[in-house]
């Protein structure tokens, strides 16, 4: 990963899991329902895109999730593509009748 030394921030003030790159700063937003984490939007800054920061993003914050023993409910369309990319992570995705009780 491109981005190891970055830590991920859980701002959990304003519900983001963050990652400064450059002085700038990109975000998944989320909810946190019990044990499931629901993913809902990726931002990257336009001047960043294509750099892999998004990627970094989403796989620091399945890191942290699998290590907070937290299921994923991905409602974003990153992070789904991302799951569809790298499907070892699968494993933390909340089976369907479990995302739906959230």
């Amino acid at each position: 990963m491109k981005y190891r030394e970055i830590q991920l921030i859980d701002n959990n003030s304003i519900h983001n899991f963050e990652l400064w790159v450059d002085g700038h700063r990109s975000f998944i937003d989320y909810q946190i329902k019990g044990d499931k984490a629901f993913l809902l939007h990726t931002e990257v800054p336009k001047e960043q895109e294509g750099q892999g920061i998004a990627s970094a993003l989403v796989e620091k914050t399945l890191m942290y999730l699998e290590e907070n023993k937290l299921k994923l409910v991905p409602l974003c369309s990153y992070v789904k593509l991302f799951l569809e990319r790298h499907p070892e992570w699968n494993r933390l995705v909340a089976e369907r009748n479990q995302a739906d009780q959230g």
